[in-house]
């Protein structure tokens, strides 16, 4: 890694309103919490807690007018920094929208596209209403149109590999198809990186960002992630892909990603410690700390 770390921008993005599910704003609040202190600036940007339990839903998408606001304003935080890297801390899976719309203004076709996700990402409002389920479609320049005016320099299908992506609706299917979007299986990379390296190297980029969703990883083995939200009901995420991935097969991964080009995006989207969200929203029953 050539990257200045003092040109790092650490991004904490609290948004939970492109999951639709509140929970999110606790897990990226602790993930901002426990992860290693940044060296270069820092930017939080404030998220609006849920006040009801609907949300507004427009042009077939739930909170689309905060959402804007969030990405305006993280984007805006991105600004003030200029900076050569920026690492995103959410959050749900849209709070890469402006991250990834930077570098690739700034770095154009030398930047490479590492979505590691066990979900592509790709859906409209047509399929679906929460947004984060729509970003990676956003950044190509496809979906919301006031979403997609947010990305100054759409990304291009070559610049993307999708890492650890697990089964696919037939929707998403024929839109990775139609596309020529790269696609590796947890089963594809066997516990290697020379994969994603080999395509690395075909695609001539020298600057990398990475989106990862924790939700790529093995729910047997990670208790934080979405799927095992124990007050959902009975078979709520039946029929959803899990991922199958070691967080050690994916750091590896990126180790070897970093060693080939400059990591210059991570994202981390998508935790939720459990335990944590429950105490949280205990505390919140006491004298001094309960909401008035």
């Amino acid at each position: 890694m050539t990257v200045d770390p003092k040109k790092v921008l650490r991004l904490n993005l609290p948004q939970w309103q492109g999951g639709d599910h509140p929970d999110y704003r606790i897990g990226a609040r602790v993930l901002a919490a426990i992860a290693p202190q940044p060296l270069g600036p820092e930017e939080t940007v404030a998220v609006p807690e849920a006040h009801d339990d609907v949300r507004p839903v427009e042009e077939g998408i739930v909170s689309r007018r905060p959402l804007l606001d969030l990405v305006a304003a993280a984007m805006s935080a991105i600004r003030r920094h200029s900076p050569d890297a920026v690492v995103t801390l959410g959050g749900d899976c849209l709070v890469d929208l402006a991250p990834i719309a930077y570098l690739n203004e700034r770095y154009g076709d030398d930047l490479a596209v590492l979505w590691v996700d066990a979900h592509p990402d790709v859906m409209g409002a047509e399929q679906f209403r929460n947004a984060h389920a729509h970003v990676l479609a956003m950044l190509m320049g496809i979906g919301d149109p006031v979403f997609v005016a947010a990305v100054p320099r759409p990304v291009q299908a070559r610049q993307i590999l999708y890492v650890g992506l697990t089964e696919t609706t037939p929707f998403e299917t024929d839109f990775i198809a139609k596309h020529g979007l790269a696609r590796l299986s947890p089963e594809d990379l066997a516990g290697s990186a020379e994969p994603v390296l080999a395509w690395l190297r075909a695609s001539g980029a020298k600057k990398v960002a990475v989106h990862f969703d924790l939700d790529v990883l093995d729910p047997t083995l990670y208790d934080f992630l979405l799927s095992l939200d124990p007050a959902a009901k009975p078979n709520a995420f039946d029929g959803i892909a899990k991922g199958r991935m070691r967080f050690e097969e994916v750091a590896r991964i990126l180790t070897a990603v970093d060693a080939e080009a400059d990591v210059v995006g991570l994202a981390i989207a998508e935790y939720m410690p459990w335990s944590a969200i429950q105490l949280s929203k205990s505390l919140q029953t006491l004298p001094l700390l309960g909401k008035r």
